[in-house]
């Protein structure tokens, strides 16, 4: 079976473009490299901006003309932290946007994963973001997980909820 080759896009809704084009590409570092002015066949004009991570994939945000647009499709305030955007990043690239983040005021946190470390941070609007970078001895045993992902999910759709992740 074949398989996608990228992710392409990962898409969200914003209010304020200015905002969040300063926020990635100033404190994240993703380059502004499309803007599409459309409309929705209701009539509603909006703005569909892209930043490019390194791979050619991208982060894709939209704002509408109309402000209550925005209000009927914005991140609800109630979202957990698990539905967030993460970013592979080297060690440097990680202490630079902590850096950068600093210095513009924002709140950091960081979480040990055993298998990387995690900055977390939010946009403008409230979205979680996550920049991850792996441990030197994330890969080993990278082929046992691929050979056993299966039977572990099959485990714990049984109910099974042992730990596996013994790094953390």
């Amino acid at each position: 079976m074949t398989r996608p080759t990228r992710l392409h896009h990962a898409a969200a809704v914003v209010k304020d473009l200015k905002r969040t084009h300063d926020f990635y590409t100033n404190i994240i570092g993703l380059p502004l490299v499309a803007t599409w002015c459309e409309e929705l066949e209701d009539g509603q004009s909006y703005c569909h901006v892209f930043f490019e991570l390194e791979d050619g994939s991208a982060l894709a945000l939209f704002q509408f003309a109309e402000p209550a647009m925005y209000e009927a499709n914005k991140r609800p305030d109630n979202l957990s932290p698990f539905q967030h955007v993460a970013f592979a990043a080297s060690a440097k690239c990680q202490k630079e946007i902590e850096e950068r983040a600093i210095d513009n005021g924002l709140k950091i946190s960081y979480m040990d994963h055993g298998y990387c470390r995690s900055l977390y941070l939010t946009d403008p609007d409230n979205h979680m973001v996550e920049v991850t970078t792996d441990h030197d001895d994330a890969s080993d045993g990278s082929e046992a997980r691929k050979r056993t992902a299966k039977s572990e999910l099959d485990r714990w759709l049984a109910g099974d909820h042992t730990i596996n992740n013994h790094a953390r």
